[in-house]
C-alpha cells in the first residue's frame, strides 16, 4: 500500500454552520458540493474544501470537549500564501492556544520552516506552516539596529 496523501480529518463542532463561516473566513474553506448529501444527516459530516476542490475538513456537530492531548491540525503554505494570512490576522479575530487573541507576533521560527499556531471556537488546535523558509526569513526576521 502507498498512501497518497491525508484526504482529511474529523473536527468536533458545537454547530455545522457557524463552523462553516469561520472556517471559509479564517482557512478559506468552503462545503465540498460533490459531498453535500452527507450533511443531511445531523450525526454526518459537513465536508470542507480547499478552492481547488480538495476535501480537507469533515465537520462533525458534537457537544464538544477540551482536548486531552496536543492535537494539532496543520496546513502547509507557501510564502505569499503565509504573509497573506499573517496580512489578515488582526482582522480575523482569532485566537492563540492560551486565550488571548493571535498576532503576528505569535510566528514561530522552527529554523526549517515558519508556523503560526491558533484555536477554533471549538477548542481544536491549528498550524499555518512554511517551508519556504528563506523565502519568509526576508519578510519575519527583525533587522538588527
Amino acid at each position: 500500500m502507498r498512501i497518497q496523501r491525508i484526504d482529511h480529518v474529523h473536527v468536533e463542532v458545537s454547530d455545522r454552520d457557524e463552523a462553516v463561516e469561520w472556517f471559509g473566513a479564517v482557512l478559506d474553506l468552503a462545503p465540498a458540493r460533490d459531498l453535500a448529501i452527507w450533511a443531511e444527516d445531523p450525526m454526518g459530516p459537513r465536508v470542507l474544501a480547499t478552492p481547488d476542490g480538495r476535501p480537507v475538513l469533515s465537520l462533525f456537530a458534537r457537544a464538544c470537549q477540551p482536548g486531552s492531548r496536543d492535537t494539532t491540525i496543520a496546513f502547509r503554505v507557501s510564502a505569499a500564501d503565509f504573509m497573506t494570512f499573517l496580512s489578515r490576522v488582526d482582522t480575523l479575530h482569532v485566537q492563540h492556544s492560551d486565550g488571548r487573541r493571535l498576532t503576528r507576533a505569535d510566528v514561530v521560527d522552527h529554523g526549517l520552516a515558519w508556523s503560526i499556531y491558533f484555536m477554533d471556537p471549538w477548542g481544536n488546535r491549528f498550524e499555518i506552516t512554511s517551508y519556504d523558509y528563506q523565502a519568509l526569513s526576508l519578510d519575519l526576521t527583525p533587522l538588527p539596529d
